[in-house]
């Protein structure tokens, strides 16, 4: 085997990214347990809370995140049943669906956000000094948008709230 291709800085480059990822999901997932979340059900919570009126389309829930669309209907099952969202009907599409982080969902987001931010400030964000962060930022969203260019979808309100006179 040639030791200069193992040597590439690319192969470094994307092992050092799974080291680090690996790393910090290990940190995530014992805070996240003890608040009753996997770290799944913590991205969904995440992504609605972070969306217009707190939801998401299922179909963008799925596009922003690692799961099939049928992976996220479970996982949503699941959080409906434990009271974290719900489900609404779309009013422009009958065939889609909104998942909305409930009342109770946002505070158990609530709950756990103060640990997280702890953990990333101790493990990542804390390691580098801000100019390095925002190199790193621009750097990380080049990757994610060529990787993964649904991991955006649904950010914005393509529609407005419905109106609740």
């Amino acid at each position: 085997m040639d030791q200069s291709v193992l040597n590439d800085p690319r192969i470094t480059a994307v092992g050092l990214l799974v080291e680090a990822h690996a790393g910090l999901s290990a940190r995530f997932t014992a805070q996240f347990e003890q608040h009753g979340l996997s770290p799944v059900e913590f991205e969904v919570l995440t992504r609605l809370v972070r969306s217009p009126d707190n939801r998401l389309r299922m179909t963008d829930l799925a596009a922003q995140t690692s799961l099939s669309t049928s992976g996220v209907t479970r996982v949503v099952d699941r959080m409906e049943r434990d009271g974290l969202l719900t489900r609404r009907a779309c009013p422009a599409d009958r065939r889609s669906s909104f998942a909305v982080a409930t009342d109770s969902g946002c505070k158990r987001l609530d709950a756990v956000l103060p640990g997280h931010l702890r953990i990333i400030e101790e493990w990542f964000t804390g390691q580098l000094d801000p100019e390095s962060l925002a190199r790193l930022l621009d750097g990380l969203r080049r990757v994610r948008d060529a990787v993964h260019p649904g991991a955006t979808a649904g950010a914005t309100d393509p529609e407005p709230a419905p109106d609740s006179r």
